[in-house]
């Protein structure tokens, strides 16, 4: 049951992966499971695979189609932002990066953003410090203190089997909505304050 009975939490989860069926979109699904036992959530799961042939060819915003440009308004509107892809050659996939290209600069300021990934073996793991936060940092987005990582062995089939991991989502989660919820609390200081202090 939900802890938390208040207007619901918008959760975007966006997956990196160019594949179906997909260890990442596994992953991330289960994280907006745990995400959902605690909170009152409306969802949307975003997969590269289904809007990537709407945006890999542009080069402005105002060239993706309606989908893709749908897509990015409720990466852009969200109140949780989950984002994972699998590691390729050493970061997260290139329609991944090519479709927070899109996203408005100052769109995700202080937005909460829990960070996953998935690879062939657990030296890809800092994937999500060197890749991911530097991406979201850009944004100014909050990137949530945990993040998640789960090696090819973490599956059986597509299915997330270890209970490491499983633990590792549950605690990803229960430290990462405190940040969610105190967003909530509307801010004294105006977002365009933000704008040009880096």
């Amino acid at each position: 049951m939900p802890e938390h009975d208040a207007t619901p939490l918008k959760v975007v989860a966006v997956s990196g992966s160019l594949h179906e069926p997909s260890k990442t979109t596994a992953l991330i699904r289960a994280i907006v499971d745990e995400v959902s036992m605690r909170e009152t959530v409306v969802v949307e799961v975003i997969e590269l695979i289904e809007i990537g042939s709407g945006f890999a060819g542009a080069l402005t915003r105002d060239q993706v189609s309606p989908k893709a440009e749908a897509a990015l308004r409720s990466i852009e509107s969200a109140d949780l932002l989950i984002v994972g892809s699998p590691v390729y050659r050493g970061s997260f996939t290139g329609l991944f990066k090519h479709l927070f290209d899109f996203v408005g600069q100052y769109e995700l300021i202080d937005t909460p953003v829990l960070l996953a990934a998935t690879g062939g073996g657990e030296k890809h793991a800092l994937i999500l410090e060197h890749q991911f936060r530097p991406l979201f940092g850009f944004f100014q987005a909050l990137t949530l203190p945990i993040g998640v990582y789960a090696s090819n062995t973490d599956f059986a089939g597509y299915e997330l089997a270890s209970e490491s991991v499983r633990a590792r989502v549950e605690l990803a989660v229960r430290r990462g909505l405190p940040f969610v919820r105190q967003r909530g609390i509307p801010s004294e200081i105006p977002a365009s304050t933000y704008v040009g202090t880096w």
